[in-house]
């Protein structure tokens, strides 16, 4: 049993992990060559997420996804490149949004050049995803902008906040749905389609990703909360002080409305106040980290994974389930 990829996925397969391996360096290389520009100063600034490292989760569902088919396929690593452009163009924009200063360790894009640069490089890279998208034709084309519309959305949705009379829980899914969700769900769909794999096994593993993503994002929402920034690569309660909702802090809120304990009251109007101040936000933090909101908030990370681990059922038994079913433990792993 080896250890590859993010989360120290275990991989019980020394055929499997070697596929895998490689075409994890490929794409690598790929996301390098990609960019790279004639203007020194935008492959630097196109780069520094590259160079700053991160999972490559959606590069390796796209890997593990090809193995129900041909995994050497020309399209297969190029469409992995294509949803780690994308994903990386979302991060540089989104670090923009919420005036994060870290990421992935490093200072975000925006705080070393400016909010300008961040957007016009994360602009960058999605022409440069687009570039390679059509050259896989124009199907890969459609997934993509479909798939890429759904993203904004998602973001949009989370911007304007719930309509009136919406349960904010049920909005906030919705936009994890489209905002993680869709690209990861991209991501199987594309190692499967790629590959050649039947349609049957390309529809079971979009839904494996589509489910698989939205647990990926809950953990990640239990991160910020739980972790410290070794762990997260980014500065504990980003989420809290920029008042973005996240699930642990939308459970909080809905356990003071239907209970109306002053612990959750006091709690709620603590984040409801201003956060910039690092003792309120330690505070904050603290109260939330002892707060059942967060284990409710596991929960659902949890209940989410099972789902994607339950809609592998109809696959063959082979390494490569075995490997998406040890993902679904790994992401949940992260939020424990």
């Amino acid at each position: 049993m080896t250890v590859v990829g993010p989360f120290g996925l275990r991989v019980r397969d020394q055929a499997l992990e070697a596929d895998v391996q490689a075409g994890l360096a490929a794409v690598e290389a790929g996301l390098l060559d990609a960019t790279k520009s004639e203007v020194p100063f935008i492959t630097e600034a196109a780069q520094h997420l590259v160079s700053a490292g991160g999972k490559r989760f959606r590069p390796l569902l796209v890997m593990l996804a090809a193995q129900f088919g041909d995994p050497d396929a020309p399209g297969v690593v190029p469409s992995a490149v294509v949803v780690e452009l994308t994903h990386l163009a979302t991060l540089y924009h989104d670090d923009v949004m919420d005036e994060a200063d870290v990421r992935r360790g490093v200072d975000s894009a925006n705080t070393r050049w400016g909010n300008s640069v961040a957007v016009l490089t994360g602009d960058f890279l999605f022409a440069r995803a687009s570039h390679i998208l059509a050259d896989l034709g124009p199907q890969a084309v459609r997934i993509q902008a479909e798939a890429f519309e759904r993203l904004v959305t998602g973001q949009i949705l989370e911007t304007a906040g719930p309509r009136d009379g919406r349960d904010p829980v049920d909005h906030y899914m919705d936009v994890l749905g489209g905002k993680t969700g869709s690209l990861v769900a991209v991501s199987g769909r594309f190692g499967a389609l790629m590959a050649g794999a039947d349609e049957s096994v390309v529809d079971i593993l979009t839904q494996y990703g589509e489910r698989l993503g939205i647990a990926f994002q809950l953990a990640d929402d239990v991160l910020d909360i739980a972790s410290d920034s070794h762990e997260s690569g980014k500065t504990p309660g980003t989420d809290l002080r920029e008042g973005i909702p996240t699930l642990p802090v939308l459970h909080l809120r809905a356990r003071a409305a239907a209970e109306g304990r002053p612990e959750d009251k006091e709690l709620v109007a603590l984040l409801d106040g201003d956060l910039g101040d690092d003792a309120r936000l330690a505070e904050a933090l603290s109260a939330l980290r002892a707060h059942p909101a967060l284990e409710q908030a596991r929960r659902d990370t949890v209940r989410y994974a099972q789902e994607a681990r339950a809609t592998l059922a109809p696959l063959p038994e082979c390494y490569a389930k075995a490997a998406l079913e040890e993902l679904c433990d790994a992401v949940v792993h992260r939020a424990g």
